[in-house]
């Protein structure tokens, strides 16, 4: 009768996690997914594909740059498009294994492909048929914008989707928007051999980060021979010889640059257009994303959102995953779960890489007023002289008065990696005392977060190894 306790639309992390909740719950579940394949952005155009590749131009550049006196290692040969077919099959190995098989043991959820779209208050359509549920969750994803530049959408693009899945690698490229995506794919593609320009409409790439590790990834990155415009706008594009040629201003003036390729990762608008929202009456906002409350509620009572479709803080695929999972149970039982993005850490995977938790200088100093703030270059970590990696360096937010940690920034190879204590220290609010009473492995990166801390207290300077 197509008749459900839930239905799920959407097909990603988010969408995965709210049914196998449902499932463990016992209740009748459909889920929709429409677009990408199982699984959504993150195994398919995501996280996954994407850090095969950052992995593959670590390898390259390592083997050029080790720095280690005595080896000379040759790179003889890079075949991009074998590295894109390795991507792919892995790719297709990771749905298979996370998704695909994993919805065969669901034996309450049902899972249909295709486009669906409310025709009443408890009622969607998919391809004709018909689908009642009680309660609804939209967990559709964003997709890429396309900014307002004359002559785009005539002469063509690439978004994050199709850069990871070139099989001719270009030889110049201009990448419009410098976030994580962009970063990312930028230097990946550098990596690779291709001529990298990146144009920021801001002062300053990913402006959301903390200000003087960004600079010193935007030093590393103009360093590695990507060419970086702050302040830009991108104007027109046109072909000539086969090439396309973008005009931007940079600071008002006017320039051109010849490329093979453009790719756009300007941000994300939510996947909300096809869904017919205004039959249930389930508000957005002007990004297009469903508006909920800290409980993934939507103004309609029945309807549900999480993920990069909805108004909350964007993080990382685990958190839409998270958010599934809660607002599961938040539907069939009478728990009011949340998240506190605040604790949730995010992480740009370039090498050396940018993660963050909690509150930068900036926020802290809005939040409250003041600041206690220390950076520690990694120039004074041991293992980061071992490995020839002092690039990096790490700061530390915390509150003055009781010496809890309210912020971690790192910059540094596997910076994600790093960043996962400082997670655990902030979501515990821990003080940095509980660090200095902890006895890190030496000589270990994971080291850095002892000696930020000591430098609230100490000239590192003065400081012996095994601190």
């Amino acid at each position: 009768m197509n008749t459900y306790d839930l239905i799920i639309i959407g097909g990603g992390a988010g969408a995965f996690a709210a049914g196998i909740k449902a499932n463990e719950l016992g209740k009748q579940t459909l889920i929709v997914n429409g677009g990408l394949p199982a699984g959504g952005t993150c195994v398919n155009v995501g996280c996954v594909p994407s850090k095969i590749l950052v992995h593959a131009g670590e390898v390259i550049h390592q083997a050029k740059n080790h720095g280690i006196p005595g080896i000379d290692i040759e790179v003889k040969n890079v075949d991009f498009k074998k590295v894109i077919e390795h991507e792919l099959g892995m790719v297709e190995m990771f749905r298979d294994e996370k998704y695909t098989k994993v919805l065969k043991n669901l034996e309450h959820v049902t899972f249909v492909e295709g486009r669906a779209s409310f025709t009443g208050e408890k009622e969607i359509v998919v391809d004709g048929e018909k689908y009642i549920a009680e309660k609804f969750v939209i967990a559709t994803g964003s997709t890429a914008n396309v900014p307002s530049i004359e002559g785009i959408r005539e002469v063509g693009y690439v978004t994050h989707i199709e850069a990871l899945a070139l099989t001719e690698q270009p030889n110049e490229m201009v990448v419009i928007g410098a976030g994580p995506v962009g970063l990312e794919l930028a230097q990946i593609y550098a990596r690779f051999g291709t001529k990298v320009t990146i144009l920021q409409r801001g002062e300053r790439i990913f402006p959301h980060g903390e200000s003087d590790l960004i600079t010193q990834l935007h030093k590393v990155l103009e360093e590695e021979g990507i060419t970086i415009h702050t302040k830009t706008e991108a104007k027109s594009v046109k072909i000539e010889d086969g090439k396309k040629v973008l005009t931007f201003s940079v600071d008002g003036q006017e320039q051109t640059i010849t490329v093979d390729e453009i790719l756009l990762a300007s941000g994300k608008t939510a996947n909300t257009a096809e869904l017919n929202l205004e039959v249930v009456g389930v508000e957005v906002n002007d990004r297009k994303a469903v508006v909920v409350n800290e409980h993934f509620e939507t103004n309609v009572p029945h309807v549900y959102a999480v993920g990069d479709v909805t108004n909350l803080p964007m993080r990382l695929e685990t958190t839409a995953g998270h958010e599934g999972s809660l607002v599961a149970e938040n539907i069939f039982t009478d728990k009011k779960n949340k998240i506190e993005y605040n604790e949730v850490p995010y992480a740009i995977f370039t090498d050396p890489g940018y993660a963050s938790v909690g509150l930068t200088e900036d926020a802290q100093m809005e939040r409250d007023g003041v600041c206690a703030c220390r950076t520690v270059p990694f120039t004074s970590i041991p293992k980061a002289g071992i490995i020839g990696r002092t690039e990096g360096m790490i700061k530390m937010g915390i509150d003055p008065k009781t010496k809890v940690i309210v912020g971690v920034h790192i910059l540094a190879p596997n910076a994600a990696d790093l960043i996962a204590e400082a997670m655990v220290l902030i979501k515990n609010k821990n003080t940095i005392d509980d660090v200095l009473n902890s006895e890190p492995v030496f000589p270990t990166l994971s080291e850095v977060m002892k000696y930020v801390s000591l430098s609230f207290t100490k000239d590192l300077s003065q400081l012996s190894c095994c601190i």
